[in-house]
């Protein structure tokens, strides 16, 4: 990263023309600040992806091709992205900035009414589809994914960060996806498409209704064995007042066979 001077003399973080303010948060795969775009005199966050990516023109190719198509989508439920580039080595992408914080965050405090978990999938699943329909699925739906703007609209977020992030695969041999959220085709590592995001949104949906996600486990072999063999849990056993046709509901996106989903 650059460093650069405000006016006032205070030391700045700068990755491109983006002056870096905070850290919003880490993953495994990138870290993301809120920053300050003083072309448009704005607020964005900027996601910084690995190094790795840039190992050679292949993967620098990826990148380039991945994020206009992300930059591409253009839907009232999904983060915008605002522009791409490169610094030092360091690849990044600069998104609109979204004040109201994470479903992660709002889980935290427990569990969904009904009708709020049911207005909040009727927002996100159109923007899955949109995104589907273009022959682009996520691959990494999770509630951190899932984002609020000022006024409590919710957005998905990182669309396209996975396929991008398949380049560092190849060379790790590692997973993408976060292991309470991964379909079945995920884990067995075969083509995917959107009918694995319908999967991630009916885990979502499970964990909003009770608080906790379908299949709980403690190791990486732990997750797979129950996204792959354990029987669908019923989540009236948890909320009992919960209707029958929700169960119905989560149970079809939660099929093992995608074809059923």
């Amino acid at each position: 990263r650059a460093m650069g001077r405000q006016a006032g003399g205070k030391l700045v973080n700068k990755i491109g023309r983006y002056e870096i303010k905070r850290e919003l948060g880490r993953g495994g795969m990138a870290g993301v600040y809120e920053a300050h775009d003083p072309r448009f005199e704005r607020t964005v966050a900027v996601k910084v992806l690995p190094r790795e990516l840039m190992v050679d023109a292949m993967f620098r190719a990826r990148f380039e091709r991945e994020a206009k198509v992300i930059a591409s989508l253009e839907h009232p439920g999904i983060v915008p992205v605002y522009d791409y580039g490169e610094e030092d080595g360091q690849p990044y992408l600069v998104m609109q900035y979204m004040a109201g914080g994470s479903l992660a965050e709002r889980l935290v405090l427990g569990r969904l009414p009904l009708a709020e978990t049911a207005d909040l999938i009727g927002r996100i699943a159109p923007a899955v589809d949109y995104a589907n329909g273009r022959g682009i699925s996520h691959r990494d739906l999770k509630p951190a994914n899932i984002v609020f703007d000022r006024g409590g609209e919710p957005r998905v977020a990182d669309f396209g960060i996975a396929r991008i992030s398949e380049s560092k695969t190849a060379l790790t041999q590692g997973v993408i996806g976060t292991p309470a959220y991964m379909s079945p085709e995920q884990w067995e590592g075969i083509a995917l498409d959107g009918r694995s995001d319908v999967y991630s949104l009916g885990v979502m949906a499970f964990e909003m209704l009770t608080g906790q996600t379908p299949y709980v486990a403690e190791t990486m072999t732990g997750f797979m064995k129950a996204h792959l063999m354990n029987d669908i849990p019923d989540a009236r056993d948890r909320v009992p007042q919960l209707p029958v046709a929700v169960q119905h509901a989560l149970a079809r996106a939660l099929a093992k066979d995608r074809a059923q989903r």
